[in-house]
């Protein structure tokens, strides 16, 4: 059975370092002798139930580490089940009683090093890639025992992008090779998965469709040819500075995803030719695979996976690199040039491993990584410092194992402490409180001013300190609970953060002001127009960094705060900051009183964050416009029961459409908050 483990690492181990002793690192083990036939029989009914109700609730309830804590704590509710009826009135004390009832009950689900566990997964194509380059270097049983990988497909026999979504090429594809490799036959899996996958990938005209990422995982596994991809120069990494197109310039996600991409693309890297891979040859394609011209299939890309058409100037750049300079930098004398970059492009990518200790900025990041510390060295150090690191990313539902795309462990604190602080409940939680307190204060601090990255001094991360990457809005809410803590007796929370980290935490939040706005990961300097070169298909705005009103609100609500208790330092940057914030959020509304959210679900989530900037910064509904026509998109959405829901489908057609199930908002809302 599985058993989740915190702040779990051996100091000894040689491939593994921390920071912070690994507090706030959360693990999946398995062993096969935990737990009674009692506990092991209601974990496989809770997997049983989720596959059977797979289609009208895709989203997982993360059972088995709720049900593990809660043993393991002897956890009983004390406090007894309030219930309304019709037309009885709501009392006070109704309402206290119910809100107690929460917040002992959410107090026994925080770890013991203070924070809250919590999956953040969801799309599909995460998890494919990791086991694809464990089989390339020949290391999935060193990490597959006890592995169970549910099925969430489609009822149509293809997997979508995420766990909502309709069926795409590029997940059905990596999905059914996933399988494969896990021992599933051409016939195999459960309810037919793999012919059903087979059948869906076959109907659409075969995997020469998929697109750009899927064509170079295919080209590393030996399931395509490198010529039919677009080119990746590993050249690109010795731009010069004053280009606009410079990885200075690049989201971070993306420079990250580029630089391993390219290394194996100049090598032209493909894992071994096995058995396994020359059937797959035979059910993926519709012709002989040495009959495919690749040439022609680069540009191709199956409309289900198709939400960014490339530009016409895009194109004829993949084609002029195709055909032009790809040919000059694989032949002599220029192809020592390209030795030369490759060294280049290895030295960044250690260097971003050594400052995430081997965790990455992500999850796709993670497994190329990984593969090219490989292909480097297969014996070398570097690569078993990502072997080590990967039980980080894997997490364990009552759907099966996942990848996620990082730790969310940070962000689900920060806002579990705000939600209990808010319940004013200290003489009843405070030892919840404090632990919490002490896990939020250890936040992450380094100076890293080279190899592209922003200062990361007294910011905190998505997931634990060891992660490494600065999230700003991440850092706003960190430090909001730091301050809302030093109002509160130390006896009861601990030691209040010291001023001068607190003063490092404001300088990054300003060091990202521009003109009001704040952006997610770094400053949002670049050209918008250098999306127009945006490679992926099933992306958008993925190229640099924009600005955010999520971001922006959380940083109001801080500074808000930090201005009251410390008046005196950087007075007026702080009042310009929240000024021009405000006047940033209140030119984003859209002309419905709604937010667009980006992190979240989507105008409701966006609308909340909005709301809760411009309240801080002084503004109600007698003196703010934008304040009123909120709330009255709020009291319009909402629904007959009283809650509010909204589909996923609300992001990319960024309108707002009313959800389709209800676990979608609970899901995503669960996950990002």
């Amino acid at each position: 059975m599985w058993k989740l483990k915190v702040a779990d690492g051996d100091n000894n181990d040689p491939y593994i370092f921390s920071t912070n002793n690994f507090i706030g690192r959360q693990v999946w083990e398995f062993d096969p002798d935990y737990g009674t036939r009692e506990e092991q029989a209601e974990v496989e009914a809770a997997r049983e139930n989720f596959w059977k109700n797979r289609h009208l609730i895709k989203c997982n309830s993360d059972l088995l580490w709720r049900m593990q804590f809660l043993r393991e704590k002897n956890f009983k509710q004390t406090i007894p089940q309030v219930k309304v009826g019709d037309g009885e009135e709501i009392t006070y004390e109704i309402a206290k009683t119910a809100m107690r009832r929460g917040a002992h009950f959410f107090s026994a689900l925080q770890a013991s090093d203070g924070h809250w566990p919590a999956e953040i997964a969801g799309p599909l194509y995460f998890l494919p890639p990791l086991v694809m380059c464990l089989y390339i270097t020949g290391h999935l049983d060193t990490v597959s025992q006890g592995i169970t990988y549910t099925v969430i497909r489609n009822e149509d026999g293809g997997w979508g992008f995420h766990i909502e979504g309709h069926s795409t090429m590029i997940s059905t594809t990596l999905n059914y090779i996933c399988m494969r490799i896990l021992g599933e036959g051409p016939d195999g899996g459960r309810d037919n998965a793999s012919a059903r996958g087979r059948k869906w990938i076959r109907d659409r005209g075969g995997v020469t469709s998929i697109p750009s990422w899927g064509k170079t995982w295919l080209s590393i596994f030996g399931l395509f040819d490198w010529l039919g991809s677009n080119p990746m120069p590993p050249e690109f990494w010795l731009f010069p500075s004053f280009l606009p197109i410079h990885p200075a310039n690049m989201l971070c996600n993306c420079r990250m995803v580029s630089m391993p991409m390219s290394y194996l693309y100049g090598r032209r890297f493909v894992g071994p030719i096995t058995p396994l891979v020359l059937e797959l040859r035979e059910e993926l394609f519709l012709q002989p695979y040495n009959e495919i011209i690749w040439k022609k299939v680069r540009h191709l890309c199956a409309k289900e996976d198709l939400y960014y058409p490339h530009p016409l100037i895009q194109d004829l750049m993949w084609d002029t690199l195709y055909i032009c300079t790809e040919p000059l930098l694989t032949r002599w004398p220029f192809n020592k040039l390209r030795q030369k970059v490759l060294e280049v492009t290895m030295k960044h990518i250690h260097y971003e491993d050594e400052n995430s200790r081997y965790i990455t900025i992500g999850c796709v990041e993670k497994s190329l990584c990984m593969l090219a510390c490989w292909v480097e060295n297969p014996n070398g150090d570097y690569f078993k410092k990502h072997l080590a690191r990967i039980p980080d990313y894997i997490w364990v539902g009552e759907d099966g194992i996942k990848m996620q795309g990082f730790g969310s462990q940070e962000w689900d604190t920060a806002f579990a402490l705000q939600a209990l602080l808010a319940c004013n409940l200290t003489n009843e939680i405070g030892p919840t409180l404090k632990k919490g307190h002490e896990y939020v204060k250890d936040n992450p601090s380094g100076d890293f001013k080279s190899m592209f990255r922003h200062i990361s001094k007294g910011s905190w991360t998505f997931a634990d300190q060891d992660h490494g990457w600065q999230v700003f809005d991440c850092t706003a809410e960190g430090l909001k609970c730091c301050l809302l803590f030093s109002l509160m007796l130390p006896e009861i929370v601990g030691a209040k953060m010291e001023p001068g980290r607190l003063y490092d935490s404001v300088n990054i939040l300003l060091s990202l002001y521009k003109n009001g706005d704040l952006a997610a990961w770094e400053p949002a300097t670049a050209p918008k127009w250098l999306e127009m070169f945006n490679p992926t298909e099933f992306f958008a705005n993925t190229i640099v960094e924009h600005e955010y009103v999520e971001c922006t609100a959380s940083a109001i609500q801080a500074l808000v705060l930090f201005k009251k208790l410390y008046p005196g330092h950087r007075k007026n940057e702080i009042h310009n900051c929240i000024t021009n914030a405000v006047r940033f959020i209140e030119d984003k509304q859209m002309p419905d009183g709604s937010w667009y959210g980006s992190w979240g679900i989507c105008f409701t989530y966006g609308t909340w964050f909005a709301l809760g900037g411009l309240a801080a910064a002084g503004k109600t509904n007698k003196n703010c416009l934008a304040i009123r026509r909120g709330v009255e998109f709020l009291l319009k959405s909402q629904r007959d029961d009283g809650g509010w829901g909204e589909s996923y489908a609300s992001c990319p057609n960024e309108k707002r459409i009313r959800e389709i199930t209800v676990c979608t908002l609970r899901y995503y809302h669960y996950t990002r908050q």
